[in-house]
């Protein structure tokens, strides 16, 4: 049987490890926030508009809008976009808005920072509006260093009662 001191020591230990891992994960990954964007037809508008927003995103990301039957046109003279802080001070909901847009086209809105890319696509019709949006993390670094984690963590879970039997 162990002995109080030998299971204080192994679940200090056991501490150690979980708050060296989550250290890890912060500085692998960062302090970084992000989400899918949804793209809508702004009906308040007076002119044809798209709006495309995403609650939650940091660091501050940029946004870029790209046109299918416009390919390599730039748009940020005929577009709107601002960030507003969340209410817990740290992320922040980023809203864009297209101007002129025209019918039959599709519309791409890119939001993207060193972590993450995501991309709202959207056709709006005379009889229907198509949507779809993905996602991509692009720090390479953070996936491998909470997968690596995650399977330290994995490995040594079933050495725990062991250990503080010893």
């Amino acid at each position: 049987m162990a002995s109080l001191g030998q299971i204080l020591f192994w679940s200090i230990i056991s501490i150690i490890f979980i708050l060296a891992g989550a250290i890890a994960l912060i500085i692998g990954f960062g302090i970084s926030a992000f989400s899918m964007p949804e793209v809508n037809v702004d009906y308040n508008a007076s002119s044809e508009t798209l709006r495309c927003e995403a609650p939650r995103w940091f660091p501050q990301p940029t946004v870029v809008w790209a046109s299918q039957v416009d390919q390599g046109a730039n748009f940020s003279e005929v577009s709107n976009t601002s960030f507003e802080l969340n209410s817990e001070n740290v992320t922040m909901k980023v809203v864009s808005v297209l101007y002129n847009v025209t019918i039959n086209n599709t519309y791409s809105c890119m939001i993207e920072n060193d972590i993450a890319k995501a991309t709202g696509d959207i056709k709006v019709t005379e009889s229907e509006i198509k949507r779809r949006s993905h996602l991509q993390l692009l720090n390479s670094k953070a996936s491998l260093c909470v997968s690596s984690f995650l399977a330290i963590s994995w490995a040594l879970l079933p050495l725990a009662p062991y250990l503080m039997l010893k």
